[in-house]
C-alpha cells in the first residue's frame, strides 16, 4: 500500500541539503527518523470523509441529501476502502439508522428521507467512517450536529430559557417557557404539569398556569449531591391545549446550569525559564461555546508581569518572561463579569522550545530557542527539527546546539495547504517540543459559478457554468453543488460545515471547532492570526514518533473493505468444525451463485459481493454428506461504540425558534401529511398478548418502558435489522442489545429476548415473520430484579406472537419441516443502500406552471466532473420562492486540491 508522492519526497531531500551554517553533514540519524516515520505514514495511511449535504437543517418529511468525499494521505481521493457508512444518531445516543455506500473513485452519494415514524423534532448527528478507520486510537471520524423541525401536525410550539443560581449546598434552575399553538397565538391561562426525568427515575414534579402571553416558570431544585442527576435530566412539561387534549414536550437540562474553564497552552508545550514565552489560552462554557474574557497574569509575589483579552471565541495570546522559582497565576474576568484564577503550568529549569511566525505569505518563520541552562547542558549536540503535514515528511534539517537561538525560514509552497506539524527531537528521537501551522497556499483549487444574468424569475430556467482551475490551468474534478431558496433557508457563513474545514481542520484537530468556515470565509490577516491561535489551544490528531521509533505500529484488525464480505462457520452440531466442506451461496435478485469451500477449521468466506439491503441471501451445507447435523454460523460485523455527540455545541434548545421561517413554509409544503387526531370508539376489546401471560416475566412492570406493536413491522425482511432502529433507548453491538444508558456507562451485559415468555438467542429473532407479530415490550429496568438476576440480564425485550389459529393436526415429518434448518439459513444482510435521484421539476410545459412549487432545495447534483477544459454546467428550474438563491459547490481534484465557492443570484 505505497502511496508516498514523489514530489514531497524531494522536498525532505531538499529540506535536508538546504541548512544554515551551523548544519552538521552527518545526516543518518535524522535520515533513519524521516526513513521510519515515511515507512510508518505510508504503509498505515490515514484516511478521511466529509459529507457535503444540500442544507444545514430539515422538517420532518424532508429528504436529506448528500455527498461523501474519502481521502487518504495528502487528500488524494481514497483508493484504500470501498465502503462507507453512515450513522444518524439521536440525541439520547440512540442509533436511528446506518446507510452502507459503495465508494467509486474515492466518493458515494446518498439520501435518506425524515419520515414521521422514525424522526421526531430534536437534534441528531452524523457520523461516517469506514473500517479501516477503526484499527486506529484517535480516527478522524466525521461528524456533524443537524436539526430537524417539526410543522407538519405541530401542535404546541414553545421557547424555554434558563436562569440558575447557586449556593454553596443548593442548586437552582429556574425554567422560563412561552406556549404556542401552530399559528403563534400565545396558549393563555392552561393547565400545565411538569416533572424532572434522570435514568427514568422523577426526581422532580410539579404544577402551573401559563401567564397571559403563554408564559410559565418552572422553579426546579437541587442539592449539590444530586446536581449531576439535575444536568443530566430533561425537563417533561404537558399542557392541556383543550380540555380534553393533553401535549407533551421535553428539553433538555444539560446546558441550563453552565459553567466556565480558562485553559492555558505554553508555545511548544512548556513554559521555560529565562525566555519569554507565548501563551495561549482558551475560555469555555460548559455547552463547548467560547466566552470572552480578559484579565492580569501575576506570580507568586503578587507582582502584575502581564494582560490579556481574548481576540475571538474566548481565545488569545499572551506573552510572558518566565522566571525560575516563580509561579503564576491568570485571573480572569469573564464576559458576564464573574472571576476566577487559574494556575499556569510549572515553570521548566532547563528546556527549548519551538517558536513559529506564520504571518508572511510566502515562508514559515522557525525558532529554535533554548534557556542558558538547557544550552550548557546540551551544547554541541545535535538536534532534528522535522515537519510533516497530510500523512508526508515534508521538511526534515539537523542543528548542532552553537547557539542559543537558530533561526531558518521555510517556503510554504513544500507544504500542501493544511497544518504542518513542527516537532523538534534530540539526536536520540525523543520529542522536545512541538508547534502547529496553518500553511494557506496562495494557488488553491479555484472554482467559479457564473450565469449568464445576475437575475432570474419564478419557475424560470437557470443555467451555471463552473470553471475549475489550479495555477490558471483548467483541472479535472469531482464535485456537489446545491442550490437553495435563503429567504427560507437563513445560515451563518461562518459557522458553516464545509470541505475546507472538514478535510483541513476538523479531521486534524482533536476536540470541537466553533464556528469553523469562519477561518476560510474571506481570509486576511486578522483571520490568519486568529486560527494561528486555534492551532495553539487544539490537539492534533496524529501518530506519535516515540512508538514509530520503538517499532511500535497500529495493529491491523481490519483490512480495507474491497465489496461486501460474508464470513461464518460451518460446524457438526456436536461443534467440531467442517473442513473441506461445501457452502453454496444464492442471492436471487441478483441471479448470483457461488460455491465455496471452509478451511480446515470450517471458516467460509465469500467475497466482495453487490446487493442492496433489500435483497435476500441464502446459505447452504445441504450438499455435503451428512448435512442434516451441520449447523451455519454467521460472523457480525464490527462497528464503533456511540457515543456523546463530539459536536453538542452546535445542538439547538429551541427549534421552534430558530427554524421559524423554514418551518412556516414546510407547514405549507406538507399540508398534504396531516393526520387527523384519533377518535375513540368505545366497544368491546379482544385482550392482546403481553408479557403478562407468562409466568417467567410476571416481576416486570405492568407497563413496558417502550412497545413496538405489529403493524410497525410490517415489510421487515430481516426483524433484527429493524429493530436495531426502532428500539428507543437500546443499543445493538456485537450481536447483542444492550441499555444503551448502562452500556455507556461500561455495563456489557446483554438484555434478556423472551419470545412467547420463553428466554431466547438472539439469533432467533431472525427466524420470526414480522407479521406474525403481536407487539414488542421493552423493559429498561426491571424494578424487582427478579427476572435480570433470574437469567443473568439486564433489561428485558419481550415479542409476543399473535394467538395462532387452531388448526389441524400435522404428522412428525411435517413439524420438522417447519423447524429452522441449521444447516440452511436465508436472510437479508446489510447491503448497499439504493441510490435515489433528486427530482427537479421541469416548468417547459404551460400545464406545470399552475404547480404550488415551496421547495427549499431547488437543486442538488452529486455528480459534478469538469473535463479536460475544467467546464461544466447545470441546468434547473426555480421554485415560487423569491428573493435570493444561494448556489453552493464543493470538490476535489486528481492531486487532492479542494475547492468551494459561492454564488448568490436574484429571483424576482
Amino acid at each position: 500500500m505505497k502511496i508516498f508522492r514523489l514530489p514531497f519526497l524531494i522536498f525532505s531531500i531538499l529540506s535536508l541539503l538546504n541548512l544554515s551554517s551551523s548544519a552538521q553533514t552527518d545526516t543518518v540519524s535524522i535520515n533513519t527518523l524521516i526513513a521510519k516515520t515515511s515507512k510508518a505514514l505510508n504503509d498505515y495511511p490515514a484516511e478521511k470523509i466529509y459529507l457535503h449535504f444540500d442544507k444545514p437543517y430539515y422538517a420532518i418529511a424532508d429528504t436529506v441529501w448528500f455527498k461523501a468525499y474519502v481521502t487518504e494521505n495528502q487528500n488524494f481521493l481514497s483508493g484504500i476502502s470501498k465502503i462507507v457508512y453512515v450513522d444518524v444518531i439521536n440525541q439520547k445516543d440512540s442509533l436511528i439508522q446506518t446507510l452502507k455506500l459503495p465508494i467509486v473513485g474515492g466518493v458515494a452519494n446518498g439520501s435518506f428521507p425524515l419520515d414521521q415514524v422514525n424522526y421526531k423534532q430534536g437534534n441528531y448527528h452524523i457520523r461516517a467512517y469506514t473500517m479501516w478507520m477503526l484499527n486506529f486510537d484517535d480516527p478522524s471520524y466525521f461528524n456533524k450536529t443537524f436539526y430537524v423541525g417539526e410543522a407538519i401536525d405541530k401542535e404546541v410550539k414553545t421557547h424555554i430559557t434558563y436562569k440558575n443560581t447557586s449556593t454553596d449546598k443548593l442548586e437552582k434552575i429556574d425554567a422560563r417557557i412561552q406556549f404556542k399553538d401552530a399559528n403563534n397565538k400565545p396558549y393563555a391561562n392552561r393547565n400545565v404539569s411538569w416533572q424532572v426525568v434522570t435514568s427514568f427515575t422523577v426526581i422532580a414534579k410539579g404544577r402551573g398556569t401559563t401567564d397571559a402571553n403563554g408564559y410559565l416558570t418552572i422553579a426546579m431544585t437541587a442539592n449539590q449531591k444530586a446536581e449531576y442527576q439535575l444536568k443530566k435530566g430533561e425537563l417533561v412539561t404537558s399542557i392541556n391545549t383543550t380540555e380534553k387534549d393533553l401535549v407533551s414536550n421535553s428539553f433538555q437540562l444539560e446546558n441550563a446550569i453552565v459553567t466556565k474553564d480558562f485553559q492555558l497552552f505554553p508555545e511548544g508545550g512548556s513554559l521555560i525559564a529565562g525566555l519569554t514565552n507565548k501563551v495561549a489560552f482558551k475560555a469555555i462554557k460548559s455547552d463547548g461555546l467560547g466566552i470572552n474574557s480578559k484579565g492580569t497574569v501575576t506570580d507568586n509575589n503578587g507582582k502584575q508581569v502581564a494582560t490579556f483579552t481574548a481576540q475571538r471565541l474566548g481565545m488569545g495570546s499572551f506573552n510572558l518572561l518566565a522566571e525560575s522559582g516563580k509561579t503564576y497565576k491568570a485571573n480572569v474576568i469573564f464576559a458576564d463579569g464573574t472571576t476566577q484564577s487559574y494556575s499556569l503550568p510549572a515553570v521548566n529549569e532547563s528546556g527549548i522550545l519551538v517558536s513559529v511566525d506564520n504571518s508572511n505569505p510566502e515562508n514559515v518563520a522557525v525558532k529554535i530557542i533554548s534557556n542558558d541552562t538547557f544550552f550548557q547542558q546540551n551544547q554541541g549536540k545535535k538536534f532534528y527539527l522535522v515537519a510533516q503535514s497530510k500523512g508526508v515528511i515534508c521538511y526534515g534539517a539537523q542543528t548542532a546546539l552553537s547557539s542559543k537561538e537558530y533561526s531558518t525560514t521555510i517556503l510554504k509552497s513544500k507544504f500542501p495547504m493544511g497544518i504542518a506539524q513542527f516537532t523538534l527531537f534530540t539526536d536520540a528521537g525523543k520529542p522536545l517540543s512541538e508547534r502547529l501551522v496553518f500553511v494557506q497556499n496562495k494557488n488553491a483549487l479555484n472554482v467559479a459559478l457564473s450565469t449568464p444574468t445576475p437575475t432570474s424569475g419564478v419557475k424560470k430556467k437557470v443555467k451555471v457554468n463552473i470553471a475549475a482551475k489550479k495555477d490558471g490551468a483548467p483541472v479535472e474534478g469531482t464535485f456537489s453543488i446545491a442550490v437553495v431558496d435563503e429567504s427560507k433557508v437563513p445560515s451563518s457563513e461562518d459557522g458553516a460545515t464545509t470541505i475546507l474545514t472538514g478535510l483541513l481542520l476538523s479531521s486534524d484537530l482533536k476536540g470541537y471547532i466553533e464556528k469553523p468556515n469562519y477561518y476560510f470565509n474571506a481570509p486576511d490577516a486578522k483571520k490568519n492570526a486568529d486560527l494561528d491561535v486555534l492551532l495553539l489551544t487544539q490537539g492534533y490528531r496524529s501518530f506519535k514518533y516515540t512508538d514509530i521509533l520503538s517499532g511500535k505500529l497500529p495493529k491491523i484488525s481490519f483490512l480495507p473493505e474491497q465489496g461486501i464480505d460474508l464470513t461464518g462457520v460451518l460446524r457438526m452440531n456436536n461443534g467440531i468444525p467442517v473442513r473441506k466442506g461445501t457452502i453454496l451461496v444464492t442471492i436471487p435478485d441478483k441471479r448470483f451463485n457461488s460455491q465455496v469451500t471452509t478451511d480446515p477449521v470450517g471458516n467460509f468466506k465469500i467475497q466482495n459481493l453487490v446487493l442492496n439491503d433489500s435483497s435476500k441471501v441464502t446459505i447452504s451445507a445441504k450438499y455435503n454428506v451428512n448435512y442434516k447435523a451441520m449447523t451455519i454460523s454467521l460472523n457480525g460485523s464490527p462497528t464503533p461504540a456511540l457515543t456523546r455527540n463530539f459536536s453538542a455545541a452546535e445542538e439547538v434548545l429551541n427549534i421552534d425558534s430558530a427554524l421559524t421561517t423554514y418551518l412556516d413554509n414546510s407547514k405549507k409544503q406538507y399540508a398534504y401529511l396531516h393526520t387527523l387526531k384519533d377518535v375513540t370508539i368505545k366497544a368491546a376489546t379482544i385482550p392482546k398478548v403481553s408479557h403478562k401471560d407468562y409466568p417467567a416475566l410476571s416481576g416486570l412492570s405492568q407497563i413496558a418502558d417502550h412497545e413496538i406493536t405489529g403493524d410497525r413491522l410490517q415489510g421487515c425482511n430481516l426483524l433484527i435489522n429493524c429493530l436495531q432502529t426502532m428500539m428507543a433507548g437500546v443499543t445493538y453491538m456485537d450481536n447483542n442489545f444492550y441499555v444503551s444508558r448502562d452500556y455507556n456507562q461500561g455495563n456489557r451485559t446483554p438484555m434478556g429476548i423472551f419470545i412467547n415468555g420463553m428466554n431466547v438467542d438472539v439469533n432467533q429473532i431472525n427466524t420470526l415473520n414480522a407479521s406474525e407479530i403481536e407487539s414488542i415490550e421493552i423493559f429498561l429496568r426491571d424494578e424487582l430484579g427478579l427476572v435480570n438476576r433470574a437469567n443473568n440480564v439486564n433489561g428485558v425485550i419481550v415479542i409476543n406472537q399473535k394467538k395462532a389459529p387452531k388448526g389441524q393436526k400435522i404428522s412428525k415429518a411435517q413439524l420438522l419441516d417447519m423447524l429452522p434448518k441449521n444447516y440452511e439459513l436465508t436472510f437479508s444482510p446489510q447491503g448497499y443502500n439504493k441510490e435515489k435521484q433528486f427530482y427537479s421539476p421541469r416548468y417547459d410545459v404551460p400545464a406545470n406552471m399552475n404547480r404550488n412549487d415551496l421547495r427549499t432545495t431547488i437543486y442538488w447534483n452529486p455528480k459534478i466532473v469538469t473535463d479536460a477544459t475544467g467546464n461544466s454546467s447545470v441546468e434547473f428550474y426555480n421554485a415560487d420562492g423569491k428573493g435570493q438563491y444561494k448556489v453552493i459547490i464543493e470538490g476535489i481534484d486528481a492531486n487532492g486540491n479542494i475547492g468551494r465557492s459561492v454564488m448568490k443570484y436574484l429571483v424576482k
